[in-house]
């Protein structure tokens, strides 16, 4: 039996701990929920992100990375099923929004080599959102450090998770991409709206998309 394993995707306050942790609820999957509050550098990064861009990026790829690890050789290789709150990915569309070029052309080398060999998705649910949105939802959950967060670096990163999305669409036709809209759809609030998403979820499983 092949492990499922999934990656939820989006921008920043759209909701992908919830539905991960959901997913894993209703379907028995580990849960890997990635580092955020943990890093060190991350309340200064938001007020002066210039200064400290590349340490918060590294901090992030270096523990991604080890969690990665841990979840191929105790879970995936077991054929247990994986649903994570990020794709590894996210570590090149932060840094190249948030590093300078001299920097990013670093972090990318770095990047490579340590993600060459890591296991890779099955399937991605990629959540989207506009700013208002997300600010609403950013300002609900309440993490202190997120409250510096500006509209315009919000905007910016939608943008570019669109470009990256549409990115992979192009290299890797044959990987399933769930798309959910997260102004129209509320799984958090709405068992109906969540109840949509497992439906889209289990659609992929049954056409065979992904083996379980």
């Amino acid at each position: 039996m092949t492990p499922i394993f999934i990656a939820i995707e989006g921008p920043i306050g759209v909701g992908k701990s919830s539905l991960a942790r959901a997913i894993s609820e209703r379907y028995g999957f580990h849960l890997l929920k990635e580092i955020v509050s943990e890093n060190p550098f991350l309340d200064s990064f938001y007020k002066n992100i210039n200064k400290w861009a590349f340490q918060t990026e590294m901090f992030f790829l270096v523990n991604r990375f080890n969690q990665m690890e841990e979840i191929d050789n105790h879970y995936l290789q077991n054929n247990i099923s994986v649903v994570s709150d990020y794709h590894m990915f996210k570590n090149l569309l932060f840094a190249n929004r948030t590093l300078d070029q001299y920097h990013f052309n670093k972090y990318k080398q770095i990047f490579h080599i340590l993600t060459e060999d890591l296991p890779e998705p099955n399937l991605i649910i990629y959540l989207y959102a506009n700013v208002n949105t997300l600010l609403r939802r950013i300002e609900k959950r309440g993490r202190e450090f997120e409250m510096n967060i500006s509209p315009e670096y919000l905007e910016n990163l939608c943008k570019d998770y669109e470009r990256y999305i549409a990115k992979i669409e192009q290299e890797r036709p044959e990987l399933a991409i769930i798309k959910i809209n997260g102004d129209e759809l509320d799984f958090v609030e709405n068992q109906d709206h969540l109840q949509h998403i497992f439906n889209e979820l289990e659609k992929e499983i049954t056409k065979g998309v992904i083996e379980q």
